[in-house]
């Protein structure tokens, strides 16, 4: 996209390509340096004594097609997500691939999860307001619940219903006999902190097009929806603490959202609907300094900053044309994850992959607090040497002045080395 570069970004950057195309298309790096002190960095990209911009990008299993030369197509994709035994084969060869060339083994080769030691599937939140989950055109996709209004009121009347009793809807027949035999072992179910955030959510439920014009024709069904959507998610957190064993006041803290489209809603509308979800669940889960909020919204939502500031995010991840300057402005003490953009790399631009570094490092240098990784998701194209290239622009370009350490200083909420990935591991709700 190469947005906001100077001609100075542009000069590095190809001088730093230039030595790695010199070098068989490896950028000179010093590995173990590097991977010690991202280690560090990570600890807290604010500190004072951080030395360089920790990296976040943590690679994909989409990466495999390109990186191994294995064709990508309907049969190959569905293989990936649903052979375990294929894709794991393929992580091996991948990592092997890593290893070489960027020093470390990148992607999880464990095997399957013993099954004596899973619980039974517990329903989601889609499943509350009865959007199917299903595979088609390559991924998961929820299916749309109603239609127009009618339809909607309908499907809002059934799920006030289904929240009167919601753990019997939620949970298996089989729950209670396998929770006690798990627990017995010591296994505790998985909680709900993480979430496909309230507008993706909505719009996938109704439609986008349907949920925007419903602000101006329903304002009352909009704001019924809102309510249902954060007492379904309450309830729903509720019901999993307690089936941990946790009270409220015990049960771990932190959430985290994944809401690309809340881009569609002006800062009128998200205030009404998007807004009090989020509020909502970080008031029960995130209500300290130091608990994780994070919002993740790949598109272009820089409109909704004043907005999200007010939630005092931990950690951001938003689209590639939201810049590091302008989400410092609103979150002061957030880790910002990005701002690369995730086709610059998926499309292997090495000039555009430093350049965006370096712009970024220019925003971020005075006041730190960036983890740099894809501003969004990481897509097949995207090359294990221009991993190396950006690790090398960070080695090179990317490095901090020690100052003198000051531990009160950013806010401790702000205090989070974690990779988007790792932040989100957490999450077992769509």
């Amino acid at each position: 996209m190469r947005l906001n570069l100077k001609p100075h970004h542009l000069l590095l950057a190809q001088k730093l390509v230039d030595k790695a195309h010199a070098n068989g298309g490896l950028a000179p790096l010093d590995l173990e340096r590097f991977w010690e002190d991202n280690a560090l960095a990570r600890r807290d990209p604010f500190a004072r004594d951080c030395p360089q911009v920790p990296l976040g990008i943590g690679m994909a299993p989409d990466c495999f097609f390109a990186e191994l030369g294995i064709d990508e197509n309907a049969e190959t994709l569905h293989k990936l997500h649903r052979e375990p035994e294929w894709s794991r084969r393929l992580t091996k060869q991948y990592n092997d691939r890593a290893e070489e060339i960027v020093g470390r083994r990148l992607l999880s080769e464990a095997g399957p999860a013993d099954p004596t030691r899973q619980y039974p599937p517990v329903k989601a939140l889609h499943d509350i307001f009865e959007a199917v989950n299903e595979w088609h055109t390559d991924s998961w996709w929820l299916k749309q619940a109603a239609h127009n209004v009618d339809e909607l009121r309908a499907l809002l009347d059934r799920v006030e219903a289904r929240l009167d009793n919601l753990r019997a809807f939620l949970l298996p027949p089989n729950w209670d006999e396998e929770r006690q035999r798990l627990m017995a072992l010591g296994v505790k179910p998985g909680l709900y902190r993480g979430q496909r955030g309230p507008v993706t959510l909505a719009a996938s439920i109704y439609g986008p097009e349907n949920l925007l014009f419903l602000f101006y024709d329903s304002p009352d069904l909009v704001a019924r929806f809102r309510d249902l959507i954060l007492r379904a998610m309450l309830d729903l957190g509720t019901i999993l603490d307690e089936e941990a064993g946790y009270t409220a006041e015990a049960a771990p803290r932190g959430f985290s959202f994944c809401d690309d489209n809340c881009c569609l809603l002006s800062p009128d509308m998200y205030e009404l609907f998007g807004y009090p979800i989020l509020k909502g669940l970080f008031d029960r889960y995130a209500p300290d300094p130091g608990n994780t909020r994070g919002q993740h919204s790949d598109s272009a939502m820089g409109h909704l900053l004043p907005l999200l500031g007010r939630l005092n995010l931990s950690w951001t991840n938003f689209g590639p044309t939201v810049m590091v300057d302008q989400i410092r402005q609103h979150l002061p003490n957030a880790v910002i994850h990005g701002q690369l953009a995730p086709f610059t790399f998926s499309r292997n631009d090495e000039v555009g992959l430093v350049a965006e570094f370096l712009r970024d490092f220019d925003m971020a240098r005075e006041k730190r607090g960036l983890l740099f990784a894809t501003a969004g998701s990481i897509n097949n194209g995207s090359r294990l040497t221009g991993l190396r290239l950006i690790m090398a622009a960070i080695q090179e370009y990317g490095r901090y002045e020690r100052l003198s350490t000051d531990d009160s200083e950013p806010a401790a909420a702000a205090r989070s080395g974690l990779s988007l990935d790792d932040t989100l591991r957490p999450m077992t709700q769509a």
